[in-house]
């Protein structure tokens, strides 16, 4: 069991770092394997394990970082009020995400795309025609900030019309095999049907404004509140050891099952039972699949972590530090580590490798760099 809060953030850190270092191996395999979006640098020849790689990590890996955002936020809005704490988010959040998607990401795009055109002709072109603005994986951010906007709105107008301290409302109702299975119910059937006409992969700016792949909509805004209401709960704290270690085995062998499956569909003549989207058996039974990856990963790594990964060196503190850096900055190094095997006589697999080793101490390099500048402190301290 974990004593103060400060031993609760820490287990937290250590695996919101791993997370990321996840999040930058994910995007550096991304030309490598058989993924249903775009990315920039083209590698003809792909390697079938990666599908799977990609698979699970969308299953989880986000809607993880989700939760562990909404379980912080409760805390912060308590500390600073409401004013503090909406400039802080606008301060952490909105100024990177305005200078990348403003500055950076235009300039980036250009020199990749290498069009004919002068490049305030190909932004005329690619921004301002289309009057849309690329975000890249900062959709994270906007998100976050959307999100906690509407906290801060809902705390102020329960404030007015209820009164009551904010965590009176709450009870310490501690979720049992059954709560964990009636959530896993629920995320697979509002998925499913979330999907017929929302496939993987397809972006839209709901609400006009928020970048949003609506298939994973119902895993990432789910995990956030429940994020909430485990901060308020005390669930982190109270989660029995054993539960959380028997969705652990759960988690990584639905993950596992999706690896087995991919690799030996064909050569075993397996029946295609994974689906993108659409009114199609394959979808629910994917969707179920997912959902008990994201079900047992999520849950299994907090109570993973809570009890074996609590701790920290220097070294690792050194990583949390800069996790949150790694992850604003970590695309820029990995396309031009990209682009610089590109003509390299290596398979697909040893280039996702090669990028992946170079790339993760390149990107913790440039934070450490990074954050010793006056101005990359006010974002990232």
């Amino acid at each position: 069991m974990m004593g103060s809060a400060t031993t609760r953030l820490l287990f937290l850190d250590n695996l919101r770092t791993c997370l990321t270092m996840l999040v930058v191996a994910h995007h550096a395999a991304q030309p490598y394997g058989p993924t249903g979006g775009a990315w920039p640098i083209f590698n003809p020849e792909r390697a079938a394990i990666l599908g799977p790689f990609f698979a699970v990590n969308a299953s989880f890996f986000m809607g993880l970082f989700f939760f562990i955002s909404g379980y912080c936020l409760p805390a912060a809005y308590d500390r600073k009020g409401w004013q503090q704490f909406l400039r802080s988010r606008f301060q952490r959040l909105g100024l990177p995400l305005l200078f990348f998607s403003l500055v950076i990401f235009p300039i980036v795009l250009y020199r990749l795309a290498a069009p004919s055109i002068s490049f305030f002709a190909f932004i005329d072109q690619v921004y301002i025609q289309s009057l849309e603005i690329e975000v890249a994986h900062l959709w994270f951010l906007v998100h976050l900030l959307f999100y906690a906007v509407c906290y801060a709105l809902w705390r102020q107008l329960r404030r007015r019309f209820d009164g009551r301290a904010i965590s009176s409302g709450y009870n310490r109702f501690i979720p049992g095999y059954r709560a964990v299975l009636m959530y896993l119910f629920g995320l697979t059937v509002v998925t499913f049907i979330v999907r017929i006409d929302y496939s993987i992969d397809r972006w839209v700016p709901l609400f006009g404004f928020l970048p949003t792949e609506i298939a994973h909509l119902p895993q990432y805004a789910s995990l956030f509140v429940l994020g909430i209401v485990a901060y308020r709960c005390h669930w982190l704290r109270n989660i029995n050891r054993h539960q959380g270690f028997a969705w652990l085995r759960i988690g990584l062998g639905a993950a596992l099952l999706r690896y087995g499956y991919s690799l030996s569909r064909d050569r075993l003549r397996l029946p295609d039972v994974i689906a993108g989207g659409g009114l199609d058996w394959r979808s629910l039974v994917w969707s179920g699949w997912e959902a008990t990856i994201c079900v047992g990963l999520c849950l299994g790594l907090l109570v993973l972590f809570r009890e074996k990964i609590n701790s920290r060196g220097a070294f690792f503190r050194l990583l949390s530090q800069q996790a949150y850096g790694v992850y604003l900055i970590h695309i820029l190094p990995i396309l031009y580590l990209q682009l610089a095997v590109a003509r390299v006589p290596v398979g697909p697999l040893e280039k996702f490798g090669i990028v992946t080793l170079v790339g993760m101490p390149l990107c913790f390099g440039c934070s450490v760099l990074l954050r010793r500048l006056p101005l990359v402190r006010l974002v990232v301290p």
